[in-house]
């Protein structure tokens, strides 16, 4: 007699059998319990990820995301943004949304004091390891450069998604190579030092709690032109607070919205635990 058991390993249902009365083994994916009293189990290095367009549709309910309020229940500004981060890492792999995640943006309050908030002072202190386990960055001072240091070379020049999709080409579809969208815009409000770009609150659409058209969030590049050398942090500014989508390079200030510039409003999520 024998039964089927089924698992989910990034976001793809395995299935294998149990045979009773005899000796059979499966081999069990990375990151799966086996179940087993002293069977070693292997804790998915899963702690970084660029927020998808889909999970932010889910989550605003709303085709056009969040724009730049990034509220979330009874949470708002950068405890919003952070419960964003844990909700698409638990949804993305289940039990993952314990390891305590946190937006990488800055805010002109709410530090010590008073004073501002930095992004780099917000995500621990590494490492950070994408979907696929794959390094972003081992450590913080990592991080403040144009692109992580000693990130994996697949995904240094366009982070990926939580379903460990290059971010350019999320949303793409029957596209290759620089014929697809230029996806590439995501919120941090930070400069190239990992701290707040200005204290004028249109910089960070009042601090994570506007979705005006007024504002010009500031921005740091996931996939950078190759003639530009974008930072992934620290970029150029949105057109607006408003939310909208545009996965093409739309004219920046033109329309007064997130995406505006190539983009829908995403944010980068890091958790305290790898």
């Amino acid at each position: 007699m024998s039964r089927t058991i089924r698992w989910k390993q990034l976001g793809v249902w395995m299935v294998g059998a149990v045979l009773g009365g005899c000796d059979a083994s499966i081999d069990v994916p990375a990151g799966v319990s086996t179940g087993v009293a002293g069977a070693p189990a292997h804790e998915p290095r899963f702690s970084f990820f660029v927020t998808s367009l889909a999970a932010m549709r889910e989550l605003s309910q709303n085709p056009a995301g969040f724009g730049g309020d990034l509220r979330f229940g009874q949470a708002t500004g950068l405890e919003g943004a952070d419960e964003i981060c844990r909700q698409i890492a638990e949804r993305s792999m289940p039990g993952s949304g314990q390891k305590g995640w946190r937006a990488f943006l800055s805010a002109t309050a709410g530090g010590p004091d008073g004073g501002p908030v930095h992004a780099k002072d917000r995500v621990g202190e590494g490492p950070w390891y994408d979907r696929h386990e794959r390094l972003v960055a081992a450590n913080n001072a990592d991080l403040l450069h144009t692109r992580p240091r000693g990130a994996h070379p697949v995904i240094m020049h366009d982070l990926p998604t939580e379903d460990g999709v290059p971010h350019r080409m999320d949303g793409a579809i029957g596209c290759s190579g620089l014929s697809c969208p230029d996806n590439h815009q995501v919120l941090t409000g930070t400069n190239e030092d990992g701290m707040l770009k200005s204290e004028n609150p249109d910089s960070t659409c009042n601090d994570w709690t506007s979705s005006a058209r007024q504002g010009m969030p500031w921005c740091g590049h996931s996939w950078p032109r190759p003639e530009s050398g974008n930072n992934w942090m620290s970029a150029m500014a949105d057109g607006g607070c408003a939310p909208c989508v545009s996965l093409e390079e739309a004219g920046g200030v033109r329309s007064r919205c997130v995406g505006s510039a190539g983009g829908y409003g995403a944010i980068y999520c890091f958790a305290l635990m790898p």
